[in-house]
């Protein structure tokens, strides 16, 4: 019996090593690599976003950037907050393009809220089809927070 258990935890040992002998380890299948996100290669725009208690703007309210630009929306004034993307008002292929590229989504095409003053929200252009994505902040619609951005 005793010559059988450690028979037996012999085998369950080399089994656990890829049962190999000596110091060699165990070969692992290769992992998939993860998809490369597109290079941010371009420049960092900043978009301020105000409220005032009567109007929210985002400041510009219109700007042209290139693919591979970020773009840094910052609270100036008024939170809370955010960036917004109708599916319906951005260049095809652009959704996937920015759900990749928005961390911290409150939903589809939707960044988080901030909060505070001078908190920001950045989102990659990076890999994004050319031409004109309108955008709004989902507290300050109905105050007329709305801008337009047109990627080249």
């Amino acid at each position: 019996m005793r010559a059988t258990m450690m028979v037996a935890g012999l085998a369950l040992a080399l089994a656990a090593c890829g049962g190999k002998g000596g110091d060699q380890p165990a070969e692992q299948p290769a992992a998939a690599a993860p998809a490369a996100a597109p290079a941010v290669t371009g420049a960092t725009h900043e978009v301020q976003m105000d409220f005032d208690g009567k109007v929210g703007t985002f400041t510009p309210a219109e700007l042209t950037i290139k693919a591979g630009d970020v773009v840094k929306f910052v609270v100036r004034s008024g939170p809370p907050h955010n960036v917004a993307f109708d599916a319906a008002l951005i260049p095809a292929g652009a959704a996937d393009v920015l759900n990749k590229a928005m961390a911290e989504t409150m939903g589809p095409l939707t960044g988080p809220m901030k909060v505070g003053i001078g908190e920001s929200y950045e989102i990659s252009f990076a890999g994004a089809p050319a031409g004109t994505y309108e955008y709004h902040c989902t507290p300050h619609v109905p105050f007329g927070m709305k801008a337009k951005l047109t990627v080249q």
